[in-house]
């Protein structure tokens, strides 16, 4: 019941086919393609930026930021919060142990 049993390898019965045979084939190179036509280089530039939009990214920015600031100061808090009050702990089970 504990000693493995190594199954044997079944021997093919009946008929058999022989393995396919892969025929190599020939690689013809394709014809060359037309090049590409050029497209004509703007002389304004890609990206306008006006007052308004100025106004807004600056905006943008400032929001990120104040954003990004709030949730690391809470963060921090948090963990400020969790070491006092292991700290505490701490101080209390100490002196539960020594007045024993």
């Amino acid at each position: 019941m504990f000693r493995p049993n190594i199954p044997t390898m079944p021997q093919p019965t009946g008929l058999v086919t022989p393995p396919a045979v892969v025929e190599s084939t020939t690689i013809s190179p394709a014809a060359p393609t037309p090049p590409a036509a050029v497209t004509p280089v703007s002389t304004r530039p890609a990206v306008q930026l006006t007052p308004g939009t100025m106004l807004v990214l600056v905006g943008g920015g400032t929001a990120v930021v104040l954003v990004v600031g709030a949730v690391l100061v809470s963060m921090l808090l948090a963990v400020a919060i969790t070491a006092a009050s292991v700290a505490v702990c701490a101080l209390v089970t100490r002196s539960l142990l020594t007045r024993r």
